[in-house]
């Protein structure tokens, strides 16, 4: 990891970043998630929600974190990565779950 300082609660740290609004988002997510039909405002309105699922700690630039969001009956993912430096995050991509690749609560992926 570097230089990155550790964080020892990093659904604690996405959503503190949610709320205060230390998020990035790229053009190409922003582009993705008008596509799929997943706005900002669902996003930021939903971080009450968020459970992570998986983690990759130790990913190539930044660690990763997949987020599941929940807004009434739908349920979403968020890939968040956390940049503690800097004190934001960056999100990755969001879409819906396929069903044919994830179990019925969309936390656990089936076999591939």
């Amino acid at each position: 990891m570097g230089d990155r300082p550790a964080v020892e609660d990093p659904l604690a740290f996405i959503r503190q970043c949610v709320t205060a609004r230390g998020i990035y988002w790229s053009h190409h997510v922003n582009m993705r998630m008008r596509n799929r039909a997943i706005t900002r405002r669902m996003i930021l309105d939903t971080v009450d929600s968020y459970t992570i699922i998986e983690s990759n700690p130790g990913d190539k630039y930044l660690p990763t974190y997949l987020v599941l969001a929940r807004s009434g009956e739908n349920a979403f993912h968020i890939l968040f990565a956390l940049d503690t430096a800097e004190k934001n995050v960056r999100v990755v991509t969001a879409y819906w779950p396929d069903p044919g690749r994830w179990h019925d609560n969309y936390e656990t992926r089936k076999n591939r």
